[in-house]
């Protein structure tokens, strides 16, 4: 691509239209279904919610390094309730906060057995009811292990979705929102995996790499970048 001494116009596509084409954009540059596009190794609903439990204020490379143990040591819910706190503490302490992760993490559990038979719920209201659960979260199990409409927003997505002109919100929740409304419901998943994937490569927090973007045109950041130059 053209560095950013190029001149541009920024694109004339808003709402559903912008966002429609940016999920194109971004399926050709990373492809994939939900299950490969998310960089959390997991075989089930119980293992990804673990390490996603783990992966707050951490890097997946490093929840990687740490789950097999751990699903080794406790490899459903069961085993998980009535593990040893301090035991689970030290399999967990390189993703960092990890006295209330495994606090969180035993209690997730013991509501997984006490009120749904040892089963992961599939629904976001009782996905949230478990310790450790935000929206957040339950959104990653919901796209990538039950298939169902799922838009977790993390602070790429956020960020991504903010310079390209998706939302002006920065309520996560409030950007769901704006991106729910706009893209249809079996895209969100796979949607937001990419915008994470494009967010890390590319449209990086401090310097991102506008000429090598190829949602350089239709980027109210990216165009309003070049024009400055």
């Amino acid at each position: 691509m053209d560095d950013l001494g190029r001149k541009g116009t920024l694109s004339t596509l808003h709402g559903t239209e912008l966002a429609r084409e940016v999920a194109k954009r971004l399926a050709e540059e990373y492809p994939g279904n939900e299950r490969q596009l998310c960089a959390l190794r997991h075989r089930n609903a119980y293992e990804l919610l673990v390490a996603t439990i783990l992966s707050a204020q951490c890097t997946d490379e490093r929840v990687n390094q740490v789950t097999p143990t751990v699903f080794s040591r406790y490899p459903d819910p069961a085993s998980l309730a009535e593990a040893n706190l301090e035991e689970l503490e030290e399999l967990i302490r390189p993703t960092g906060f990890y006295h209330a992760k495994a606090a969180n993490l035993i209690g997730m559990a013991s509501a997984v057995v006490e009120r749904f038979a040892g089963r992961i719920p599939s629904s976001m209201e009782e996905l949230v009811s478990l310790p450790g659960v935000g929206r957040k979260t339950a959104n990653v199990v919901l796209g990538v292990a039950f298939g169902q409409p799922g838009l977790p927003v993390d602070t790429h997505v956020a960020r991504v979705s903010q310079r390209i002109g998706l939302t002006t919100e920065k309520n996560p929740d409030k950007i769901e929102a704006d991106l729910v409304a706009a893209l249809p419901p079996q895209e969100l998943a796979s949607f937001s995996l990419r915008m994470i994937l494009h967010g890390r490569k590319v449209c990086k927090a401090r310097k991102p790499l506008c000429d090598q973007c190829v949602l350089f045109d239709v980027c109210s950041y990216a165009v309003q970048a070049a024009a400055h130059l």
